[in-house]
């Protein structure tokens, strides 16, 4: 038996993203994003409404960061998308993040959420509130490779939005393995 919601945002798993821009005087600001993905393989979509003070910024600066939410940074990661930019200019501070530039694009990078993408904008539309980023380049701590050089989920600990509860959850257990385990079926 199955239930019906109706249309709704509801999917899982949904990342929670930290857009980081610079206003026009080179102010860092950021903010809270969980409806977003890849779109194509260097390219990241979101949804960012035009009234964020972080849409002005990127437009402005055509580039900005998206930090991957984690588990040691909850608190400040809701915050940053429960207070306006517009309306509290050091929301990043009270919230207890340092940025450094970005060596690949005009955006801040969050010190302390260690995994990042460096995007320019391709387009945003106002009306869809659609932002497209080309990926240029993808920055970790290296707090949180292997021992191979490559990022660690389980180290990362990035959360996701539970949209029906309203909670955060941060990703689980490792289930099986991609590209291999449907080779038993064929």
């Amino acid at each position: 038996m199955r239930k019906d919601f109706g249309a709704k945002p509801i999917l899982y798993p949904q990342p929670v993203f930290i857009l980081a821009t610079y206003d026009e005087a080179g102010i860092p600001n950021a903010m809270n994003a969980a409806w977003g993905g890849l779109s194509e393989e260097t390219e990241i979509t979101l949804c960012i409404s035009a009234e964020h003070k972080t849409a002005a910024n990127l437009l402005a600066r055509r580039a900005f960061t998206v930090s991957m939410a984690d588990a040691a940074h909850v608190s400040a990661c809701d915050y940053v998308g429960i207070v306006s930019g517009n309306e509290v200019p050091d929301k990043l501070m009270r919230a207890g993040f340092h940025t450094s530039p970005s060596a690949h694009v005009d955006a801040p990078l969050i010190e302390e959420l260690p995994m990042a993408l460096e995007c320019k904008v391709i387009s945003y539309d106002p009306d869809t509130c659609r932002l497209v980023g080309e990926i240029v380049n993808v920055t970790a701590d290296t707090c949180v490779l292997d021992a191979d050089g490559k990022i660690d989920p389980a180290k990362l600990r990035p959360i996701t939005f539970d949209p029906v509860h309203h909670t955060y959850r941060v990703l689980g257990e490792v289930v099986g393995q991609a590209f291999c385990d449907g080779l038993r079926l064929k």
